[in-house]
């Protein structure tokens, strides 16, 4: 009796594995969490998401209002606790005086290693003519210190986080587009509290780079991809700490001027989050979906990995990716402007097929979707 029970447990336990693998859709092997952070918020329009881990867990922001650069757009914050995110609290806005306001702009969320969560954000009429501004939690994201203006000429990260560098500083990705497109960075030698300002890349006219992300190689080389309105992403590379970086160079990775986000993973790879899609003929601009995930060893042959998002409708994108403690990598990103959602990924069973000539590669069971439209 016992060896027939076993025998019927094993069955069924073999398939449902079975079944669940069934119900994987191509190219989203090693997705373990697919959820949105929120069914509903108070405001119709939310985008730009940002994640770290701290001590105490999870903590996700976001701008949400009645749609972008409107002056009631504020910046959102939840925790994740005890498995739920909670509610979203307001936690900025742009009210300058009684009579002005302005939009609350692209937060972005780092912890300092043994020191402070910050939050980064901007506030003003247009990302030509906004201001940094920096809020602190000492415990996790449950409460914050007072808004801090950044020092004039400093931003502080446009849209994808900080690193902290093996010597204990940290450097910031930045860029203004007054005038046109130009990246720059900004470095820390007191865990945030002063920054100095690297030169800017691009000419804002020819070679358009927008929101960079930092990733590090063995022997302190970094390596800095960018959205860009030329069609591909960027990139830059420093050997000196982030002070100097080579001229701006396209990768052969499409981009749709539209932001994107790396990790450095802890096993040495790279990871990046970005919506593979060349534009139209002509254009520099594209559709927001679909939103992939691609791995590389060296920053220049990467591999596709998985698509988070694929639906011709509507836009998936502004991806923040993270590691955590655990191994595991966090991405939250805008879905539909609607909402946002986080994916969980375990990047050991991720599928790998390399892309050659800037083509996602095809796979079996899987035709991509045709765009005709979005809301771009």
């Amino acid at each position: 009796m016992y060896k027939k029970s076993f025998y019927i447990a094993a069955i069924l336990f073999l398939g449902l594995t079975m079944s669940s693998r069934a119900q994987l859709k191509p190219w989203q092997h090693g997705i373990i969490t697919d959820e949105f952070i929120f069914e509903k918020a108070p405001y119709p329009e939310c985008h730009a998401a940002t994640i770290a881990e701290t001590s105490r867990g999870l903590v996700a922001a976001w701008f949400g209002g009645t749609k972008e650069r409107n002056p009631d757009v504020c910046i959102w914050v939840s925790r994740y606790v005890n498995g739920k995110w909670t509610e979203g609290v307001n936690v900025a806005n742009g009210i300058q005086n009684d009579s002005l306001r302005y939009a609350c702009w692209n937060p972005v969320l780092y912890q300092v290693p043994g020191a402070d969560l910050l939050l980064f954000y901007k506030i003003g009429p247009s990302p030509a003519k906004w201001k940094g501004y920096v809020r602190s939690s000492k415990n996790g994201g449950i409460s914050w210190s007072e808004q801090q203006a950044l020092p004039e000429g400093v931003l502080g990260p446009v849209k994808n986080k900080p690193i902290t560098l093996a010597n204990g500083e940290i450097l910031s990705p930045s860029g203004t587009e007054d005038g046109g497109a130009k990246v720059h960075f900004e470095l820390s030698f007191d865990k945030g509290k002063t920054w100095q300002k690297t030169n800017s890349l691009g000419d804002g006219k020819t070679v358009k780079a927008l929101q960079p992300t930092i990733l590090s190689y063995k022997g302190g080389r970094l390596q800095a991809l960018c959205r860009s309105q030329n069609r591909a992403i960027l990139q830059t590379w420093s050997s000196d700490n982030g002070k100097t970086w080579s001229p701006l160079e396209k990768t052969t990775l499409p981009n749709n001027n539209s932001g994107i986000d790396g990790v450095t993973l802890k096993d040495g790879r790279q990871l990046l989050v970005y919506n593979h899609v060349l534009p139209p003929d002509g254009k520099a601009k594209g559709a927001r979906t679909p939103l992939n995930v691609a791995i590389s060893k060296d920053g220049k042959t990467w591999y596709a990995a998985a698509i988070l998002e694929d639906s011709p409708i509507s836009q998936y994108s502004y991806p923040s990716v993270i590691q955590t403690a655990d191994g595991k990598v966090h991405i939250v990103y805008t879905w539909r402007r609607q909402r946002i959602k986080h994916v969980v990924i375990d990047p050991n069973k991720l599928e790998l097929k390399e892309i050659k000539d800037g083509q996602w590669p095809a796979m079996s069971g899987y035709t991509a979707p045709v765009v005709t439209k979005t809301d771009e």
